[in-house]
């Protein structure tokens, strides 16, 4: 695992802080101004690295926690090698989640079109317990630093009139809006556990019909892995995990669009004795 992380940082670093051309304030404002909107907005241009999309997703944040609410945590994107594959990015991505994404609970309702290009993804989030979390690798380190795990369906919002780069990606917040959370889940700091979150199966369903369904271990060979990634991440930028803050862990499931009247449900089998649902209505 080791080797996998220290190679998806390094890709990072050199694929995307070589000589940055930040979006203009302008840019970002009316990027912004779209996603309030709920109207699409045109790809921005001139960004030529990953690093143009970091600085503008900076800039994106700032703006948007007027209106959706503080920071509380992250959420890792492309932690999936199929989602990976679309967005041509060989590693997973980082963005900010807002009060607003962790603030519907289960069973609740969302309109359809909640967002400029409304979508629907299983997930999986986790609470920090211990900032010791930002030097943990092994399972069993993650687990100790960690007090919760969450049922999560994220319904992200990519923002574009066309599925974006990687460098839009970025500076979209790799689409952070919505989410629909589970009853939390006590961490079990055991091998027996963290074998469950890597052996679960995680089913997305609109009504009665499957869309997706994808293993544990669809998440970076293991859905634990995503943590270390994500703490060197933020370390390269001079920033670390904080007590309380929760991270979306990626997504299991294809992104699927939030289509109006529809109950949509993840469940997560194996993880615990019993299945584990979250779901939400689009009206």
């Amino acid at each position: 695992m080791r080797r996998l992380l220290l190679a998806a940082c390094a890709s990072f670093a050199w694929a995307g802080f070589a000589a940055a051309a930040c979006p203009s304030d302008e840019a970002i404002e009316a990027l912004s101004r779209s996603l309030l909107a709920n109207t699409p907005s045109p790809a921005l241009t001139g960004m030529t690295s990953l690093a143009d999309g970091q600085c503008g997703q900076e800039k994106l944040v700032g703006l948007m926690v007027r209106h959706w609410g503080r920071a509380v945590g992250y959420k890792v994107g492309l932690t999936n090698p199929a989602g990976q594959q679309v967005f041509a990015i060989p590693h997973p991505v980082t963005g900010t989640i807002y009060e607003a994404t962790v603030r519907l609970r289960s069973g609740g309702e969302v309109p359809a079109r909640f967002g400029a290009v409304s979508l629907v993804e299983s997930d999986l989030m986790v609470r920090v317990r211990d900032e010791a979390i930002n030097q943990a690798r092994t399972h069993l380190d993650v687990l100790r630093n960690l007090d919760l795990v969450i049922p999560f369906m994220e319904l992200p919002d990519l923002g574009f009139t066309a599925r974006p780069d990687g460098p839009n990606l970025l500076a979209s917040n790799v689409g952070a809006r919505l989410g629909v959370l589970g009853e939390g889940i006590a961490v079990q700091v055991t091998e027996e556990f963290a074998a469950r979150l890597g052996s679960m199966t995680v089913i997305l369903s609109s009504d009665q019909r499957e869309l997706a369904r994808a293993p544990g271990t669809a998440l970076l060979g293991h859905p634990l892995n995503v943590i270390p990634w994500l703490a060197q991440d933020l370390a390269s930028r001079g920033e670390r995990l904080r007590v309380g803050q929760l991270i979306s862990l990626g997504g299991f499931s294809p992104l699927f669009p939030a289509e109006p009247g529809r109950t949509y449900t993840v469940t997560y089998e194996g993880l615990l004795a019993a299945p584990v649902t979250v779901s939400v209505r689009t009206n």
